[in-house]
């Protein structure tokens, strides 16, 4: 898609950081090949692409009817977590700082706004910002499934999404996730694609999880994995795939780069130079490699990425 990255320090959970952009809990954080990082971390590693239409092909050619038997998600988050969840978003001091980030339009503070402080925050409070509708577990695709392991959920929950408002119509995703047996809020991201395609999958009786790795939504439901967004669309097709021909497709890009994977002990997590043929015949709706680690949001390295147009 074209969109730049931008590789930050690990998130320090109960320190509230705001971006314009979306930072992306990212398993590994090797972005799509034309987003052209550039940061000590990855160096000048490229990402090899994985021809989706292959893996695709092969699940179907090896009968991969009976793939390991996944479970659709892990736990339901239960209500008490979600109320909790929602309180720390609720947080005056959180208000505050929303205030502030649609004030800025989500310009991070470390970077100068061309407004005075004193105008900035007039503009916070006029922003008057407010949480809007349901707090919401989001779910991010599990390496266990990822690995083949038997009975891993396809999915399993990561954090917490509360959609907040402003008095001119913005809106930003409001992160939380638990550290020590609380819920704090870890981060601000514009737009709030987190509440959203969780409603819509909710609506049509399935659960939404997501990708990270391609920044892909989709929809689990009745054995499927439909999506929810283009990125999605480009990775399993207009009508989705099975549940195991997604296990054999994401196991194609990711496998070989879990924790513990000769990828991960030779120190290559930030990525790896293509092989320029392979680069130059990869179809167009392929996917970056990503190691999948079991991570929380606490030990994650933040990508930043500009907010996909909805589906």
């Amino acid at each position: 898609m074209g969109r730049p990255v931008a590789v930050q320090l690990p998130l320090q959970l109960g320190r509230l950081q705001l971006l314009r952009e979306q930072r992306v809990v990212l398993l590994d954080p090797l972005p799509v090949p034309d987003r052209r990082v550039r940061s000590p971390v990855m160096s000048s590693h490229r990402v090899r692409l994985v021809r989706a239409a292959a893996a695709l092909a092969a699940a179907a050619a090896l009968g991969l009817a009976a793939a390991p038997q996944a479970q659709a998600t892990d736990r339901q988050t239960g209500a008490g977590d979600l109320a909790a969840a929602r309180a720390a978003a609720q947080n005056p001091s959180v208000l505050d700082q929303l205030g502030h980030f649609f004030a800025r339009g989500g310009v991070p503070p470390t970077q100068p706004l061309a407004i005075a402080p004193s105008d900035e925050a007039q503009a916070a409070k006029a922003a008057a910002p407010r949480l809007s509708g349901d707090t919401v577990p989001v779910r991010t695709l599990d390496a266990g499934f990822v690995a083949g392991r038997p009975g891993a959920p396809v999915a399993t929950v990561e954090f917490a999404a509360t959609k907040a408002v402003a008095a001119d119509g913005q809106s930003a995703s409001v992160w939380t996730a638990q550290q020590n047996g609380s819920w704090r809020v870890v981060n601000i991201a514009s737009g709030s694609d987190e509440t959203d395609y969780a409603a819509r999958a909710a609506a049509d009786g399935g659960t939404a999880f997501r990708e990270p790795q391609l920044g892909a939504w989709y929809e689990l439901k009745d054995g499927r994995v439909l999506p929810l967004d283009d990125t999605a669309r480009r990775s399993v097709g207009a009508h989705g795939v099975t549940v195991a021909a997604y296990q054999q497709l994401v196991h194609q890009r990711y496998g070989d780069k879990l924790p513990g994977s000769a990828y991960d002990t030779a120190g290559r997590a930030g990525g790896f130079q293509a092989d320029p043929a392979e680069s130059r015949s990869a179809a167009p709706l392929l996917t970056a490699g990503a190691a999948l680690g079991a991570t929380a949001v606490a030990g994650a390295v933040i990508g930043v990425r500009s907010r996909r147009r909805k589906a």
